[in-house]
């Protein structure tokens, strides 16, 4: 029996690949990947549903220094999914070393995106991979050149598939033929793709090119304003992001908070001169119950101590100025 490690996001495309080898007999394995821009839950609810395996693996470190340099670049938003992909299946490419497999594959079919999964992308991800030879396609493999992994008879190519193209009917036919009824929309899952977040990420990096993962989940962790060219505000939307702000907060942040009014938790990132935490301390307070008051008291707790800030909560229209969208 041949040994298969596959690359699972837990969408539809990645598990139909994975049952199309098992259905053959194939010993599947899934690896799922956790950076700051995608998590593996869905892989593992796919995992407990069809049977298999899964490897988890947190690639946050090496992931965001792949996606400030892309060498095949950005698609429509900061997604760098050729370079991503490539990165996936070199660090899967590894596993398979280390644990005995006899391959890798993918979900991945021919045509659905057309930048970063037409015939000439999916080349250069397997070429950039450094594992060309051993990477195979399930769902499109009839449509591409035939691999070393059928010529060796690890799989049979008639029981493969020819899916292309960016339609989902075929998919969700062989779904509801093999009994997979409870899978995930085939949208959304990864942050970079995203508008409002890519231009947040895109912000960060301009400003702070050494920025880190921590400084990435703070980019989740509440609204996100620009005070200066090296220093930020974020602002926390409810309990939840305040907690976060708490956790992910470093020795080097200054947490502001309303003294005598309840609202939301700030933290300040970067060289912050007292005219910039008074302008952060302004616009914590505009969001606090004291929004209407002429003076508000804010704390300032850096790691020098702790300090009162007396502040005008700054109008709304003019906090929206400094705001990240």
């Amino acid at each position: 029996m041949s040994k298969a490690l596959g690359l699972m996001s837990g969408g539809l495309d990645s598990t139909l690949a994975a049952m199309t080898l098992m259905r053959q007999g194939v010993e599947v394995t899934g690896i799922s990947f956790v950076t700051p821009f995608f998590n593996a839950e869905k892989a593992r609810q796919a995992a407990q549903l069809i049977g298999f395996e899964l490897i988890i693996e947190d690639i946050s470190d090496i992931h965001l220094h792949m996606v400030k340099t892309p060498r095949y670049g950005y698609g429509r938003n900061m997604n760098p999914c050729i370079d991503c992909h490539a990165l996936m299946f070199r660090l899967a490419g590894e596993r398979m070393q280390q644990g005995g497999y006899d391959f890798l594959f993918s979900g991945e079919v021919l045509g659905q995106r057309p930048m970063s999964q037409n015939a000439n992308a999916l080349r250069s991800v397997a070429n950039l991979s450094s594992y060309a030879e051993r990477v195979l396609r399930p769902l499109s493999a009839k449509l591409l050149p035939e691999t070393p992994m059928e010529r060796e008879g690890l799989v049979d190519r008639e029981q493969l598939l020819d899916i292309q193209g960016r339609s989902r009917k075929r998919q969700q036919a062989l779904a509801k033929e093999w009994g997979y009824h409870n899978y995930p929309p085939s949208a959304g899952g990864c942050l970079l793709t995203e508008e409002g977040f890519s231009n947040q990420l895109r912000d960060l990096l301009e400003h702070d090119p050494t920025a880190t993962v921590n400084d990435v989940e703070l980019l989740k962790a509440g609204r996100q304003f620009r005070l200066t060219e090296t220093v930020k505000l974020i602002l926390g939307r409810n309990q939840a992001d305040n907690d976060r702000l708490q956790a992910l907060a470093k020795p080097e942040h200054s947490k502001l908070r309303c003294k005598d009014f309840s609202g939301p938790l700030g933290l300040v990132s970067g060289p912050a001169d007292s005219a910039a935490l008074s302008t952060a301390a302004a616009i914590v307070a505009s969001y606090g119950k004291g929004k209407e008051e002429n003076s508000v008291a804010v704390l300032c707790l850096t790691d020098a101590g702790e300090e009162v800030l007396l502040v005008k909560p700054l109008p709304r229209e003019q906090s929206q100025l400094y705001i990240l969208c």
